[in-house]
């Protein structure tokens, strides 16, 4: 357990914390539960919610005991922080279908035998709350003037702030307070836009329990040019092969601005620090390699070595490389579909290359499109069986993303 505090700053970990000498000294010396919560607000989790779970791992490993809380109460709710107007309220159906698919998607990540972790739903909890009750045994304790000086308030101040969000960090502190009085949860961590609420939920506990709960949180991703991280071109970064094929997951990773490969090989791998240091003091066309390990580890963190094999073996097919090609996520078409007039524009958007036609007649306008590596230059540009070979072509656009077109 010594120096796992060391080792997530060394990592890029750790950002603030509510007691840094308090909080070392216990992970030395204990074995520590804590727990991280993931709101179950679209269908997958998405590359930011990946370091949280990527800083779980890392304390798991040096013997302490992750709590994955998944947020089928909170998310009922929706958390404010960082939004300018109110989250779209879920139905609970919803809600609860996408906490299953959270719940196997984290299983990937942490060592859940003979109780090494615990994967929980606040729901448990939280949707059998009397109002009345609660108000008066947890409301009680919170302060709204201190809750308003919270940033995730502040900004909604002026554009609106209904009462049912402004019972969000309640709701999520009354969380920390239940796992602590469970199974003795002692640290609560996050991103830093979580801070306010994770503060809350440790004054909590010291202000019923009187007991001391520490919070410690992480800097949210951001590339080195400082715009925001987990968004690809296409839109969220998911972690679910049917919203990001493997083939794309793998690709955003090997085409990642050189400046930031070290960040993401410390935060999304277990390699060593001296092994990511020597792979990133290559320069120029060098550093590919290390991209290429990025995207091998990644990808194998997050849909297993099967899948990066053919993510692999499709991208150097698709750049020349001589490999099977049908690795490459794949459209099929119909020999009735050609003979309609199949558009180059209608298969970009059918293989989810663009997400409109207006997107995909841009990207020929632009010179982005071909068709085997011969660019498209008419924007009313069928596609015909002449293109085939074996049955199958190759549809680029741009230099990072490639479809195969198979004829059936």
């Amino acid at each position: 357990m010594s120096g796992v505090f060391d080792t997530l700053r060394e990592r890029g970990f750790v950002s603030q914390c509510s007691d840094e000498q308090g909080l070392r000294r216990l992970l030395d010396t204990e074995k520590v539960t804590f727990y991280i919560g993931f709101d179950p607000t679209a269908e997958s989790l998405h590359i930011g919610h990946l370091q949280q779970l990527m800083f779980m791992a890392w304390l798991q490993r040096a013997g302490h005991r992750p709590i994955a809380l998944v947020g089928g109460g909170t998310t009922r709710i929706g958390d404010p922080t960082g939004r300018t107007e109110s989250r779209k309220i879920l139905p609970v159906e919803t809600i609860t279908a996408n906490g299953e698919r959270f719940r196997k998607q984290i299983a990937r990540f942490l060592d859940f035998s003979d109780g090494r972790a615990l994967l929980l739903d606040n729901a448990e909890w939280l949707a059998p709350l009397n109002y009345i009750e609660f108000l008066r045994d947890i409301g009680r304790h919170f302060s709204v003037n201190r809750m308003l000086t919270f940033e995730a308030y502040k900004m909604r101040m002026e554009t609106g702030l209904s009462f049912i969000e402004f019972n969000y960090q309640i709701l999520q502190s009354y969380d920390y307070l239940v796992l602590y009085r469970r199974h003795g949860c002692r640290l609560q961590m996050g991103g830093d836009d979580q801070w306010g609420n994770i503060v809350a939920g440790m004054d909590l506990i010291r202000r019923v329990e009187g007991a001391e709960a520490f919070a410690l949180t992480s800097p949210l991703i951001t590339r080195s040019d400082g715009k925001k991280m987990g968004k690809s071109e296409g839109g969220a970064l998911f972690l679910d092969p049917g919203l990001v094929s493997p083939y794309d997951f793998y690709q955003f990773w090997v085409n990642v601005p050189d400046a930031d490969v070290r960040q993401f090989l410390l935060r999304f791998t277990f390699l060593p620090v001296t092994e990511v240091d020597a792979l990133c003091a290559a320069k120029d066309q060098r550093i590919n390699e290390a991209k290429r390990v990025l995207a091998r580890e990644l990808t194998t963190v997050v849909h297993g070595a099967d899948e990066t094999r053919r993510a692999d073996e499709a991208a150097r097919a698709a750049f020349g490389g001589g490999a099977d090609l049908s690795n490459l996520p794949t459209l099929e078409v119909s020999g009735a579909d050609l003979a309609e007039g199949l558009t180059v524009i209608d298969a970009i958007v059918r293989a989810g290359l663009c997400a409109t036609k207006s997107e995909a007649r841009r990207l020929i306008q632009q010179g982005g499109a071909a068709v085997n590596c011969e660019k498209v230059t008419s924007i009313d540009r069928k596609i015909g069986r002449e293109m085939f070979t074996d049955g199958a072509l190759v549809l680029h656009a741009g230099k990072k993303k490639h479809r195969r077109i198979v004829l059936t």
